[in-house]
């Protein structure tokens, strides 16, 4: 290479799934050679349904349109904001000002960059769960930002512990992630958790960034922390389409939060990107339009899949919360590292399931099933892994 990288670059590696997804990719070309089936990818969370049919209708036909290809405004179409107004209001009981607190994004993931450049200097402390996204912790990073970890534990339910938060150094704070229903260990929100987050930012004067994205999969009760009386005073929310509309790919997110905050992200992104292609904007304000029925469908198919998921697990010997929400399986596995048993299944079996030591070290001892296959890539994930002779017994 003629020039140095950035120093900033030095601080991170690149995504743990972008590496693993190549080796799989040369695994299963040395399997494809030999006539063996390639690897059954249980790690991430990408959909496989299909979007609803109004909203592929909806981009079909703009696409045809030829005045729908041209540079898109950057705070995205009046009808979009519109109606991500309008699902706030429908599903969470949040009133929204879909001029003034509500920002279009190019997928919520990216959205984690933009707030830190907007709000993060070199130096300023930022509160990242663990186990927790490690792109909370990438993006830190990425700014200069110093990061305090705050622990999630299986005994307090997998919420931020408020009397040891109380007791840390909060000076120099600016922004806490939290994330719920959470990902990777599927603990779900309650009124009485975004009530306390949202006492604890309004008291230390640290900006919440409630990551949302999971809130429909497996929970009958959408939350929104902007719900919260006062909330926008000391809170954002990032959501998206990806996961409970089926639309990972399309990259279609949004941030909510009181006029200022959205400003200062519009500063950052509108250097960032040239606006939304107009007909997936049309597309989405027909995706979150969806009633019901939409969600129940979706949920007895993720219900479905939980139930083979758990029986992975139970054969493995790993235990598990039977009632875990979005679209993953957390499951402990005891004194066994969670990358021994993982690499161990999918180097055997040929079978990868994602070790939880990737978002942070309370992970170390559980491994993650995405929902993200269908039954029968789940059955035949578990007569291989059966077959294999695989599980936790042997390690003790």
């Amino acid at each position: 290479m003629i020039i140095k990288a950035a120093k900033r670059t030095e601080s991170v590696r690149e995504y743990y799934f972008s590496m693993k997804l190549k080796e799989i990719a040369r695994m299963n070309a040395e399997r494809l050679a030999i006539g063996d089936e390639p690897v059954i990818n249980l790690g991430i969370g990408s959909p496989d349904g299909m979007p609803p049919t109004e909203a592929t209708n909806a981009l079909c036909e703009s696409a045809r349109q030829p005045g729908n290809h041209a540079y898109q405004s950057y705070i995205g179409l009046p009808e979009l904001r519109s109606a991500f107004a309008g699902w706030y209001a429908r599903w969470y009981g949040v009133e929204l000002d879909p001029a003034t607190e509500i920002q279009p994004l190019v997928g919520s993931k990216e959205a984690i960059l933009l707030i830190s450049l907007a709000f993060l200097d070199k130096g300023d402390k930022v509160l990242v769960p663990d186990p927790g996204y490690p792109t909370y912790s990438s993006a830190s990073k990425l700014v200069e930002a110093d990061i305090v970890t705050y622990d999630l534990c299986e005994e307090n339910g997998w919420w931020p512990d408020f009397d040891a938060l109380e007791k840390m150094d909060l000076e120099g704070v600016k922004i806490m992630w939290t994330n719920y229903p959470n990902m990777p260990t599927g603990a779900p929100a309650s009124e009485d958790l975004y009530s306390r987050l949202v006492d604890f930012g309004r008291r230390h004067g640290i900006l919440i960034c409630n990551d949302n994205p999971y809130s429909f999969i497996l929970n009958d009760k959408p939350l929104s922390i902007l719900s919260v009386p006062g909330a926008k005073d000391c809170c954002l929310e990032l959501n998206s389409l990806s996961k409970a509309h089926n639309m990972a790919g399309w990259r279609i997110g949004m941030v909510a939060a009181e006029p200022d905050v959205i400003r200062e992200i519009l500063k950052v992104k509108s250097q960032m990107d040239s606006g939304m292609f107009k007909p997936l904007q049309l597309a989405a304000v027909q995706a979150l339009a969806q009633g019901p029925e939409w969600f129940a469908a979706l949920n007895e198919e993720y219900r479905r899949r939980r139930v083979l998921a758990g029986e992975i697990f139970d054969m493995l010997g790993v235990e598990y919360d039977h009632d875990s929400t979005g679209m993953f399986l957390w499951g402990r596995t005891g004194s066994v590292s969670g990358q021994q048993l993982s690499d161990r299944i999918l180097y055997e079996a040929g079978v990868f399931i994602t070790p939880g030591f990737i978002f942070g070290k309370n992970g170390e001892r559980y491994i993650r099933i995405s929902l993200c296959a269908k039954p029968q890539v789940l059955k035949r994930a578990a007569e291989k892994i059966r077959n294999a002779g695989i599980g936790i017994s042997q390690y003790l």
